[in-house]
């Protein structure tokens, strides 16, 4: 059975990343600037905004490292992402508007620092002290008291109440620092994502007399992380999806269009009439599976079939509607349908199928007895007879694309042939970037090498030279039978 022969495609070139280099240069080097100015700031355990201003220059460098992580994420592409590790937040809370950068202290409502909040809680007093920006992330009003830290699980979300339990035991027995996330419920009934980051304060005697910490207000970075993550997931999901259609098109056309080159002899092993080739060229960068075929078959009445054809678009559903057209184009071969007739019933099928699509064909049946050719077309390239180092288009008969019109007709014409003509049948694109017309002119250009060929597929080899390079959008096929007998 006739058949395809995919040829490998080059590999996509990724694009260039040098301006996010340079984002990436600069992030880092801005890194080690606040870090440098971290380090020369004088830090005095007792002095609660000394300790405030030294935990801001650690959530800058927190948030300076997410930044150089994202860029180098932008850079090296879409890369498996680790599950989500913050709990699903409810629909309908609020967003929170990022703060424009370099917002400057006591900056209004949405700005940096009205995200950042601070508070103390001294254990010998049982005491707290709260920043008027912790009120306003907590949704809490200022003119109550602070809660004090076994107050404090009741704004918490259910089931991270156990996480802030223990972060702050950890700190007041174990004397480590806090630096976890937990969510919060206001009082208006959104949730807030906050990050919490503290130290315990040792009295004279080595025990934990207060704890300090500042809390941040992260739920907008957490959105924008989970919509990454959602965005990096669809896009996987897509690219999965798209693999897997191109991988079902490809087996369905080569399970329709086997690897397949060499003579082709009528039945019964009798004299070899005709030398038969073919080849697909697939499309540049990985294009999805057009609905291009070819087909040559022997009849049971010792005819041959030739036929190539297109049906537009790509993918699963053009790739199964081919299979179907050329299953129709054997079968009705097989009874006997002339090609004329044969285009006119495959018009009928196209019009009548639930998805409307449109195709372009060549039939023909090759007569060794008479060495007579008798085609039709549809809408197609007309095939190209080369006798003699020269080559020419053969006369089209009156045919419309396939699916355009219902009760189309279809002619059909006559050609006789003598040994060594040489017939090219070829689908759309198979000459990229030129018009039909200077396309046809390209393939008689080769009439000098298709005489010296040795066989058809000689011929078919000098077309995939020629022809097989860059800059193919779309599959191309190609059918060569030369009349030895």
């Amino acid at each position: 059975m006739p058949s395809s022969v995919s040829a490998d495609r080059p590999a996509a070139q990724p694009p260039g990343h040098d301006p996010v280099e340079a984002l990436i240069t600069q992030a880092r080097r801005l890194k080690g600037d606040v870090d440098a100015v971290r380090r020369d700031v004088r830090c005095d355990d007792m002095d609660p905004e000394e300790r405030w201003q030294r935990a801001l220059y650690d959530l800058a460098l927190h948030q300076l490292d997410d930044l150089d992580a994202h860029l180098a994420q932008l850079r090296n592409g879409p890369a498996p992402l680790p599950p989500a590790a913050e709990p699903p937040e409810p629909p309908g809370a609020p967003a929170v508007r990022p703060a424009p950068a370099g917002a400057p202290v006591g900056a209004p409502r949405g700005a940096l620092l009205s995200r950042v909040g601070s508070a103390e809680w001294n254990l010998l007093t049982d005491e707290a002290s709260w920043s008027g920006e912790l009120y306003r992330i907590l949704g809490r009003d200022p003119a109550l008291p602070a809660l004090t830290l076994d107050e404090l699980p009741s704004l918490v979300v259910e089931e991270d109440r156990p996480k802030l339990t223990a972060m702050v035991t950890d700190c007041l027995i174990d004397g480590r620092p806090i630096d976890g996330e937990f969510r919060v419920r206001r009082p208006d009934g959104s949730v807030r994502s906050v990050h919490m980051m503290g130290e315990p304060v040792l009295g004279a005697d080595g025990g934990t007399v207060s704890m300090w910490a500042v809390l941040r207000d992260v739920s907008t970075l957490r959105r924008s992380r989970r919509t990454v993550r959602e965005t990096h997931d669809s896009l996987h999901r897509h690219r999965q999806r798209e693999q897997t259609e191109h991988r079902v098109a490809t087996e369905l056309q080569e399970a329709v269009l086997p690897p397949w080159r060499g003579s082709l002899r009528p039945p019964h092993q009798g004299p070899r009439t005709l030398d038969l080739a073919a080849h697909r060229l697939p499309a540049d960068g990985g294009a999805p599976i057009g609905g291009d075929w070819y087909d040559a078959l022997e009849l049971a009445d010792g005819e041959t079939l030739l036929s190539v054809g297109d049906l537009t678009g790509h993918g699963v559903a053009v790739a199964s509607g081919m299979a179907t057209l050329l299953g129709a184009v054997r079968g009705m071969a097989m009874a006997g349908t002339q090609p004329g007739q044969l285009l006119s019933l495959l018009n009928q099928l196209l019009d009548a199928t639930v998805q409307p699509a449109l195709g372009s064909a060549v039939c023909a049946r090759y007569r060794p007895a008479t060495r007579t050719l008798v085609w039709g077309q549809a809408g197609h390239p007309a095939p190209l007879l080369f006798r003699d180092g020269t080559g020419c288009a053969l006369d089209a008969p009156a045919g419309v694309l396939l699916g355009a019109t219902s009760g189309a007709g279809y002619g059909q014409a006559e050609v006789n042939l003598v040994p060594g003509d040489l017939l090219l049948l070829h689908t759309e694109g198979l000459v990229p970037g030129h018009s039909r017309t200077a396309a046809v002119d390209r393939l008689l250009g080769l009439a000098p090498r298709f005489d010296d060929a040795r066989s058809a597929q000689d011929c078919v080899r000098a077309l995939v030279e020629e022809f097989g390079g860059a800059g193919r959008l779309d599959d191309a096929c190609v059918l060569v039978a030369r009349v030895t007998a």
